[in-house]
């Protein structure tokens, strides 16, 4: 924990406490998951790419290593999210970081998902989930922020 966190330790009540040592365990947890897959998509490029001559551009290949990549991704995002609970004292959720985790997972089961055999509805499903998500992103941005509701003109700057 930072020195700043340190020194709030005495203020802090038992239960704010408990939430930062929780976050902190998930962290070192977190960090560990992160540098397994980190070395397991070292390890799958390659050998995909190098040992088999595998083309990056075949879509199960891309598909593959995107999806990994992804996930990645989605380890770091969480594991910065949690870093903030410990040094600046955020509460345990933060819904504007939630959502944005649930998209990076959308978008790598979109990648990582074979069009052709999903089925027109699910496709549907995911489409509308995203759009969903990527508005309420945006207006969660615009409210903290502090820029309020825009109002869109044509012809002006």
């Amino acid at each position: 924990m930072t020195r700043r966190r340190l020194h709030n330790w005495a203020v802090m009540s038992l239960y704010e406490r408990f939430e930062a040592l929780v976050a902190l365990a998930l962290t070192v947890i977190i960090t560990t998951v992160i540098l397994v897959a980190l070395w397991r998509l070292i390890v799958s490029v390659v050998d995909t790419l190098l040992l088999r001559s595998l083309n990056p551009l075949d879509h199960s290949v891309f598909q593959t290593v995107f999806g990994e990549i992804l996930t990645l991704l989605i380890a770091l995002e969480f594991n910065h999210t949690l870093r903030y609970v410990i040094t600046r004292g955020w509460g345990i959720i933060q819904a504007k970081i939630v959502i944005l985790i649930a998209v990076l997972a959308l978008v790598r089961k979109i990648i990582v998902s074979d069009i052709a055999a999903t089925p027109p509805a699910t496709v549907g499903a995911e489409a509308g989930l995203l759009l969903a998500l990527g508005i309420t992103y945006w207006l969660m941005r615009d409210r903290d922020d502090g820029l309020g509701p825009r109002r869109w003109t044509v012809g002006r700057s």
